[in-house]
């Protein structure tokens, strides 16, 4: 299901190369590009139509989505596609981050330090609840990267005021680059998906009990509950209280 590894890029473009004429990165963000240049093998296609929907990268008859945040978006293209080809869902989650600050040039580095923040693997949960019962279809896996990057940001808009920038003081997040691939981890079946309910976990298990066991913020455990329901990897086995109990199937 999983395999460590450690893969390094020259800023966002190196790792495992093709033809650069081969990956159409217009109009990409370089997180996206960096990706896809990275997972690249020979004989893979890029910006390829299937089905009316542009697909990142065709290998044999598995059709490559690389989708860096927002399942919700590509639920309909996912949900069509597997329907009649194998999808693999490919999803970054950066267990390192740098902030890079830029003068208003756009090129100029004024700082550059690491967040204290760390991603894990399961914060893929903050993403699939858009999209639980896909995993449960045959034609669906999902490739979890654990990365390092970097979030570049510049000095934002004072006229056009938002919530997110307010939180980064005045800060536009302007481009996310990857810097190397530490992990992956594969999911291909909703038994695969069991890999995160600790061995610890009491049976039956409540919400509060997996966060407890996985060490886990309470609202990342009831996505993950939520997520292993509707894929039918646990399922309801009563109550407790007012708390939901379940039982891995």
């Amino acid at each position: 299901m999983s395999g460590t590894m450690r893969k390094s890029c020259t800023t966002s473009t190196a790792g495992r190369q093709s033809p650069a004429s081969a990956i159409g990165t217009m109009g990409e963000r370089s997180l996206h590009a960096g990706l896809k240049r990275w997972y690249a093998d020979p004989g893979d296609r890029f910006e390829v139509t299937v089905d009316g929907f542009q697909v990142d990268i065709v290998r044999g008859d598995m059709l490559i989505e690389i989708q860096t945040r927002g399942f919700r978006a590509i639920r309909r293209k996912l949900e069509a596609l597997a329907g009649t080809h194998k999808v693999r869902l490919v999803h970054p989650i950066p267990q390192e981050k740098w902030i890079v600050r830029l003068a208003g040039d756009g090129f100029t580095v004024l700082s550059r330090r690491r967040s204290p923040r760390q991603g894990c693997v399961e914060d893929v949960f903050g993403e699939l609840v858009s999209i639980p019962t896909l995993a449960a279809n045959p034609n669906f896996s999902l490739e979890v990267l654990l990365t390092r990057e970097e979030e570049v940001r510049r000095p934002g808009d004072s006229s056009q005021w938002r919530r997110a920038r307010w939180r980064r003081h005045g800060w536009d997040v302007f481009d996310r680059r990857l810097i190397e691939v530490v992990q992956r981890v594969k999911l291909h079946r909703p038994a695969d998906f069991r890999r995160f309910l600790p061995a610890s976990l009491p049976q039956p298990f409540t919400t509060a009990d997996l966060a407890e066991a996985g060490g886990h913020p309470r609202f990342l455990a009831r996505k993950i509950a939520y997520c292993l329901r509707e894929m039918g990897a646990i399922r309801v086995a009563g109550k407790k209280g007012n708390a939901v109990l379940y039982l891995a199937t």
